[in-house]
């Protein structure tokens, strides 16, 4: 086991805090709240989702750095961040077809499967990736990972659709945008040898 890392937690925490902002899962989160108005099984439901999807996909990354630790790779996560950068940039949409009921299986369920699914191929999993290829610390990172979806998403189930009209996340998303270019950069000066 590896000693807990505060930059690899702080680090992964913001960055995932900033990618959720508009995000088609917090827009999700916010679909939840506004239908089923039971705030506590879709957090719940969000929490155990996140954790599992960004534990493994910390994991991948950690493992395929470990296998793949070579200068060319360290390249490529960089690149992967400025990407990562652009991508946020473009505004996410989430599907409306949620059973106003819950599903067959519950708030929790449904949120649980839905958020799980939602998650699959988003920028924050695929940014969690990047970080435990950077980190090699699948439980570090996974836990600011999930830190940093529950800041962006618990006030998104309390304050719905208030969120939406108040923050401005075109500003949101080109602060994030930024943001991951510069660690990208950065990555890519450090890989160089030039910081």
């Amino acid at each position: 086991m590896t000693a807990f890392l505060p930059d690899a937690f702080l680090t992964s925490t913001a960055v995932v805090a900033l990618a959720e902002i508009g995000d088609k899962t917090q827009l999700l989160a916010i679909v939840l709240a506004t239908r089923y108005r039971r705030p506590l099984p879709i957090i719940a439901g969000i929490l155990v989702a996140t954790i599992v999807n960004h534990f493994f996909s910390a994991l991948i990354g950690s493992t395929a750095a470990g296998l793949l630790d070579s200068v060319w790779f360290r390249y490529a996560v960089a690149a992967g961040f400025v990407a990562m950068g652009l991508w946020t940039l473009v505004p996410d949409s989430v599907d409306d077809d949620i059973d106003a009921k819950g599903g067959r299986h519950g708030v929790f369920l449904t949120t649980l499967i839905a958020f799980f699914l939602v998650e699959m191929g988003d920028k924050t999993q695929v940014a969690t990736i990047a970080l435990g290829a950077r980190y090699h610390d699948a439980v570090t990172v996974a836990a600011g990972t999930t830190l940093g979806m529950m800041l962006a998403n618990v006030p998104a189930v309390f304050l719905g659709n208030e969120v939406i009209r108040r923050v401005p996340l075109a500003l949101v998303r080109t602060v994030a945008a930024i943001l991951f270019v510069c660690l990208g950069l950065w990555l890519g000066a450090k890989t160089a040898g030039l910081v």
